[in-house]
């Protein structure tokens, strides 16, 4: 997925190898791998749909697959457990492995298939599926046995369960320094009843009033996220989206004195915050793609600024706000999307185990992302060997 994902990311064109892959494929000579990878390219080239069959036809038959290590003599072997899922709700591993020495195999649970037995050797396991609908049926099979795993286990189900909206709201609430606002799980047929005075909520959610922020429940990467000023706003996007129920909280404007909007990607690794990227925009909904780094100087400055200064700087002014929120979370890697209120207040927009945090940023434009993101991955990695290591000693 890494390797199709930045050639995506560099502007390739994928059709002349998406061709290729369909001939092979019609032609019965495709090896399970190359269809799992052509189905990833349908989705990159944006036709989740087919990307979805395909991938769908290839698990029918094949739920393991191994990627290429960087050395000959891998460091330790990793078993991924993965959904079947969209690209976007496993968490993307392969870019935290990036030249790494270890060696990745991905089992893929199936909805109503019994988990693999026997496992392939492994030193150990970690949950990439998501808290997302979809994955739901995988993070039930791997609970059912997880006390039982032969190895360490990572991000366990039970604490991926708790990422979900309208759960994180209520798990971080109380933490000083923190704000989070509340998230509501609101049916369409109710919101069509809102009223469009400022009590417009009442009996839906307490203590919610226009503007709100919606979006599907279930959707990611910013899926139907829109922000909704009155009832008619409200009555105009749920005319354009099929889906039955919607997560909603409070529009909260986390704009600077200057007018922008900053937001900010922070990677956790057993507990510890390392920065993974700030977009700065004009615009609330902000994603780095559209917050146009690459065309500012200026931002792209301040980026390496909050990366270079983070543990002097952003983290130490929130140190006991994110210490408490990794403690709560308790998974060993996760990310959240946040950014800071006009009172200083840590806010917090969601927290996820599969947001991207990956090196494929031209260093001719990001000189400072490389060392940074290099950063992260030689803490993930000494994290996995760590706990084969303590493994071992308990063991002995």
């Amino acid at each position: 997925m890494a390797r199709l994902a930045k050639a995506a990311f560099d502007g390739k064109d994928l059709r002349p190898k998406w061709r290729e892959l369909i001939g092979k494929l019609l032609d019965g000579t495709a090896s399970a791998g190359e269809g799992l990878d052509l189905g990833l390219i349908a989705q990159l080239l944006g036709d989740k749909p087919a990307g979805l069959a395909i991938q769908h036809d290839v698990l029918r038959s094949h739920q393991l697959f191994g990627t290429r290590c960087h050395v000959p003599e891998p460091r330790l072997k990793l078993l991924a457990l993965a959904a079947e899922t969209d690209l976007g709700s496993n968490t993307p591993i392969e870019f935290l492995l990036e030249e790494s020495a270890v060696e990745l195999t991905t089992l893929y649970l199936l909805p109503g298939a019994e988990l693999l037995d026997p496992l392939p050797d492994h030193d150990l396991a970690i949950v990439i599926a998501s808290d997302s609908e979809d994955c739901r049926a995988a993070l039930r099979t791997i609970e059912a046995v997880a006390t039982r795993w032969p190895r360490p286990l990572l991000n366990p189900p039970k604490l991926i369960g708790n990422l979900d909206r309208d759960k994180l709201h209520r798990l971080l609430q109380g933490i000083d320094g923190l704000a989070i606002p509340a998230t509501f799980a609101v049916g369409r047929e109710r919101l069509l009843q809102a009223s469009p005075s400022a009590d417009a909520f009442d009996g839906i959610a307490p203590g919610l009033a226009f503007p709100v922020i919606i979006r599907p429940r279930g959707s990611h990467a910013g899926v139907g996220l829109a922000k909704v000023d009155d009832r008619q706003a409200m009555v105009r996007y749920l005319a354009e989206r099929p889906e039955a129920e919607f997560f909603v909280s409070r529009f909260v404007d986390y704009s600077g004195e200057d007018g922008q909007f900053r937001k900010y990607r922070v990677a956790f690794i057993e507990g510890r915050p390392y920065a993974g990227h700030m977009a700065i925009a004009d615009r609330w909904d902000i994603w780095y793609l559209n917050a146009h780094m690459s065309a500012s100087a200026s931002k792209r400055l301040e980026e390496e600024t909050f990366m270079r200064t983070f543990d002097i700087g952003f983290g130490r002014r929130h140190r006991s706000a994110l210490d408490a929120l990794a403690q709560r979370i308790g998974l060993e890697y996760f990310t959240i999307d946040c950014a800071e209120t006009r009172d200083g207040a840590l806010l917090i927009f969601e927290a996820d185990n599969t947001a991207v945090v990956h090196n494929m940023d031209p260093p001719d434009v990001f000189p400072y992302k490389g060392p940074q993101m290099r950063r992260i991955f030689d803490a993930f990695v000494a994290m996995l060997a760590r706990r084969v290591r303590e493994r071992g000693e308990e063991a002995a």
